[in-house]
């Protein structure tokens, strides 16, 4: 199986709109053999991340051909490694989401072993700031970006954390 990540932009002004896209979206989804793993969209609700799990990365054009007959505008689609967290822990608590979003635009000489060696390293470094939980990453294959997932009281903490990893925010995000 593989997981493909959706950035999807929205106009909504109200919660509600943002859920009937995904409403709109999971048959879609399902109709290019694929499955919502989650689904996190933005504080402002102008963004919509989400994880499907498909049976190839070659599902991103029936992927994208489905949501586009749907009259859902994508911006990407992308193959992604879960990092930090099993995907059945991540099904399970689908729900339970985390409350703020950092995606980091990868330096284009990193590859996924040295990401994933220095992300193994620093994990750890988040015991320093315990007011901080990180939950998962989702790193694209490509190593364009990664999405890091995490619930804190405020921004200064996720922003302390990362710090304390040297890890750079390019975007923060608080989730809906």
């Amino acid at each position: 199986m593989s997981l493909l990540l959706i950035e999807i932009p929205t106009l909504a002004v109200e919660r509600g709109e943002v859920d009937h896209l995904v409403e709109r979206l999971t048959p879609a989804v399902a109709s290019a053999d694929a499955a919502v793993v989650e689904s996190r969209v933005t504080a402002d609700l102008k963004r919509l991340f989400v994880v499907v799990e498909a049976a190839s990365t070659s599902a991103s054009e029936p992927l994208r051909a489905a949501l586009t007959a749907t009259d859902i505008e994508v911006e990407d689609i992308a193959a992604v490694r879960l990092v930090g967290a099993e995907l059945d822990e991540v099904k399970a608590a689908a729900a339970d989401g985390p409350r703020y979003l950092v995606e980091w635009d990868l330096p284009a000489d990193l590859t996924m072993e040295t990401y994933l060696a220095r992300k193994k390293a620093k994990s750890p470094l988040y015991a320093e700031v315990p007011e901080v939980a990180f939950r998962r990453t989702y790193v694209r294959e490509d190593l364009d970006k990664c999405l890091c997932f995490y619930d804190a009281t405020c921004v200064e903490d996720v922003e302390r954390a990362r710090e304390v990893v040297a890890a750079p925010i390019d975007r923060l995000h608080e989730l809906a």
